[in-house]
């Protein structure tokens, strides 16, 4: 049976702290975008504490978790772990969450006062602002024998990180997140340092989505249309006379209808 909890309870810190592997699950606002569920070695996590939990989100071709969070309005995450050996548990954490990205003062000021070891392909550090948490049996959950991390994520971007500092421009990682860490599946705008240095450098997003449900134009908050322009000009033309005529005087507004000089 289920309980549920306002904050991290200091019973269960332990228990996930050992764990090995953990689960995102984010979503955009937009009722036909595409919800996400991603795995997550469990090296880079931790808690600060009963309200912040927090994992390093590592470099991939994905971005949709960053562009979820970072969607005006948006921030919903949840957090799952379970147990593979031992007796039966889940733990699900729900939040607000945020993405610190790297290369931000405060990502530094994160890595530095809660003592985390970022590596070359570290993105970003998700914060958890935890609102309700819960466990569960999990009775269906099969065994597993743990053997061991796989290395080739981090091999592959130590790699990269040495090509680049040898000279290599072309192995920067602003040039990788512009190209895979762009915008979403859903179109969104994904990691800002990605996107931002795609703008200037003119650098065409990973296509992620194919057939009818691939997005046909990017859905960023950067864009206006011309028919927004409109729409604009003519709400504010309104809001002016609307304002003129209630501000003025009965016998400017008379002058006004009657199309009188005022000098």
């Amino acid at each position: 049976m289920g309980v549920f909890y306002e904050t991290i309870p200091s019973s269960l810190r332990p228990w996930i702290l050992e764990q090995k592997m953990l689960w995102v699950g984010s979503a955009p606002l937009s009722a036909d975008g595409h919800i996400n569920i991603s795995p997550k070695g469990g090296q880079y996590f931790g808690i600060v504490d009963e309200r912040t939990f927090w994992y390093m989100d590592l470099t991939g071709s994905g971005v949709e978790t960053h562009a979820h969070l970072h969607e005006p309005g948006n921030g919903r995450i949840c957090v799952m772990f379970m147990a593979f050996e031992g007796p039966p548990r889940i733990i699900r954490i729900w939040g607000k969450g945020r993405a610190i990205e790297n290369g931000s003062k405060e990502f530094e000021a994160f890595v530095q006062n809660h003592k985390v070891k970022a590596i070359p392909g570290s993105r970003s550090i998700i914060v958890v602002d935890v609102h309700q948490v819960a466990t569960s049996c999990g009775f269906s959950v099969p065994f597993y024998e743990w053997k061991g991390w796989r290395t080739t994520l981090n091999d592959f971007f130590e790699k990269k990180d040495r090509a680049y500092k040898a000279g290599k421009e072309d192995e920067s990682m602003d040039k990788y997140w512009a190209y895979k860490s762009q915008l979403s599946i859903d179109g969104l705008p994904g990691m800002k340092r990605g996107y931002d240095y795609a703008q200037k450098n003119n650098v065409a997003p990973l296509k992620k989505m194919v057939g009818k449900w691939a997005p046909k134009a990017p859905r960023t908050a950067y864009t206006i249309s011309p028919v927004h322009l409109f729409l604009v000009g003519m709400l504010s033309f309104i809001i002016g006379v609307t304002l003129t005529l209630t501000l003025a005087s009965p016998e400017t507004v008379r002058r006004i209808q009657h199309k009188e000089h005022f000098f």
